[in-house]
Parts: C-alpha cells; structure tokens; sequence
C-alpha cells in the first residue's frame, strides 16, 4: 500500500472499458489511489491520465505491472491480451480485476487457473459485473431462499443498437457478446451446463442476424439466450426466471417515464455503460476489499467460471456451425475454486 494507506491502481486499456474503470477509481473508491494509466497508445494513455489526475501514464503493461508504486492492477486491454496479463500479475504477486474473457481459448484459461493455483492464492477477479446488478441479485435470491420452488427455466435477451463492426459474426455473438448471459444463468441457478444448440433466423440484408441458443444444466433445467446485436431500438438486456411457485422477470431499467403526444414512453440505454453503471461501481468496490483483505468475494467471478464461458462459448460456436446440440465437456471444478 501507499505511504497513506491508500491502494495505489494501475489500469492497463485507456479505451473505452478501461476509461470508464479509471474514473470509477479517481472519482468513486475511497480509499485508491489511480497510479498509472497505460496503453500501448502514448497519447491516449496521457489524456486518460491527465483527465482523471493519475500520477503517470505508460505503454509497457507488464512493466506497469511490476511497478514498485502499483498495488493492484485492473485489466481492460483488447481481450487477447488478458491471460497474459492476469499471469503477469499472478508472478507479481497483485491482484487483478480483468475484464471479461478471461481468454476466448479454454485451453488458456486453464493455464491461468494453473498459474494461480500454484501460487497457493487467488490473485485474479473476472468481470462478469452482472452478478453486482440488482435485478440477478434479486432473481439469485429468489432461487436460494425456496420462493420459486424449484427452477425450471431461464429465458434471457441481449440486445444491442448494432454491431461494434461490419464484420461480425454469427460465432462473435456467441464468443463476444452471450458469456455475460452464460455467467448469469449459471450464478442464478447454481448449475453447470452440459449441452448447447444455437440457431440464427434469416434477415433481408448484410447485417448479422439473431442467435438463439437453447442450454441444458446439470441438474435438468433450461437456459434460452437470445443475441441480437442488431436489435435497432436501443440497448435492451432483460432475463425471466421461471420457478414451481411462479416467475420473476427483470424490468427495463429507466429512471424516468415521459408523457407527451398522446404517448407514454420510457427509454432504452445506447449500450452497457449506463445500464450496468451501478453494478460496475458494485463490482470495483469488491475488488478494493479483494485487495486490502485477501478474501476472494463470495460474488465474484474467478477463473474457474472464466474457463467455464469459454468452453460454452466454444461448444456453441460449434454448435451453431454444425447445426446440432453440442455437449458442454468441463473438467471436474478444482477445489480450490470451491
């Protein structure tokens, strides 16, 4: 820790998930210090920085890491680049908040869950800030204190504007955009997956069409998850649970309704960053006291549950290129992600 107890942060990714992480640190945690923003973009490291008052600004992660001045460390760099990182910061010995995926590759999260598994500690955070959300909170607690009965199903939708680039695809949606519905589902119900089947209907143009998938728990339940990164309206994630005794479904979160023209109309968010704004703070709060405790959150995300999307993920891709159901084949949970 700093010379005034403070827990000194460096975020590595000045895009736009590591900018919103860098202002939530300088502006929302008591108690942290932002130390260093770095990017492999020089120039866009130092406007980060300087915006939010950190103390330097880099372009070397893995110097950053090692950084004499540096607590702990929140990765939000492009996705390929998290495995490496999370095991540069197990090396270190700091803690890491990493952004979801983990790694697209199962194969490398489990070389992460090495890593760290042989440094005797839990040193990486994944994040998977839904399950800081109310609404899941609320659906999990519906599950774990017996009012629904038993649950049966789970139905999800994500939606977007439109695709973050021209070539998006089918598989990207799955691999890219449902780990956050893969994570949920499975926190809510408390169940693994063991089998997938992913559909796409036909549009009347270019754009990628909608993903469907149809997911089989352990313990016999069902998981719809619909995709639509080119749903038009607006930023639109909503989920239903679906229990013995009844159901409980997720409201479109809108702090106001307007009244105007004969209409009533209430608003949908352009993207993630304002409808899950709360549950990122939620989120970030946890790793502070992840940091200065050494208790992983009983909430959190591990790498255990990293390496458990993308093998969803990569049996879902194959699903959908195969055009049949797909087992979901995880190795037995290590125990100490118990």
């Amino acid at each position: 820790m700093g010379n005034d107890m403070t827990t000194r942060l460096a975020v590595i990714g000045a895009g736009v998930m590591g900018s919103d992480h860098a202002r939530i640190v300088a502006e929302e945690l008591p108690g942290t210090t932002l130390q260093v923003v770095c990017d492999i973009d020089a120039r866009r490291a130092r406007h980060v920085a300087d915006a939010l008052g950190a103390a330097h600004a880099a372009t070397v992660p893995e110097m950053t890491i090692t950084r004499d001045d540096v607590d702990a460390v929140i990765v939000a760099s492009p996705d390929f680049t998290h495995a490496s990182l999370c095991k540069a910061c197990i090396a270190a010995g700091k803690r890491v908040l990493c952004e979801k995926p983990l790694s697209q590759s199962s194969t490398e999260c489990l070389e992460v869950m090495e890593a760290e598994q042989t440094a005797g500690n839990k040193f990486v955070q994944l994040g998977f800030m839904r399950r800081y959300d109310r609404t899941y909170v609320e659906m999990k607690r519906a599950v774990t204190d017996g009012t629904l009965g038993r649950a049966l199903m789970m139905h999800n939708f994500h939606r977007n504007v439109k695709t973050p680039a021209s070539d998006f695809t089918g598989a990207m949606a799955i691999t890219n955009s449902a780990p956050h519905e893969f994570d949920a589902g499975r926190y809510v119900l408390g169940s693994e997956y063991r089998a997938i089947s992913a559909y796409q209907p036909k549009r009347t143009d270019a754009l990628v069409a909608p993903v469907m998938m149809v997911l089989e728990t352990t313990d016999d339940q069902l998981v719809n998850i619909e995709v639509n990164n080119n749903a038009a309206y607006g930023y639109d994630v909503r989920a239903e649970l679906v229990g013995e005794k009844g159901a409980v479904s997720m409201n479109n979160v809108a702090c106001v309704r307007s009244d105007m023209e004969l209409a009533s109309s209430t608003a949908y968010e352009v993207d993630w960053r304002g409808r899950f704004a709360e549950a990122y703070r939620r989120q970030n709060c946890e790793f502070l006291r992840f940091v200065e405790t050494g208790l992983f959150p009983a909430t959190a995300a591990s790498c255990w549950d990293g390496y458990c999307a993308a093998k969803v993920a990569e049996a879902g891709v194959a699903a959908l290129d195969e055009e049949r159901r797909i087992a979901v084949d995880l190795i037995d949970r290590p125990a100490f992600y118990e």
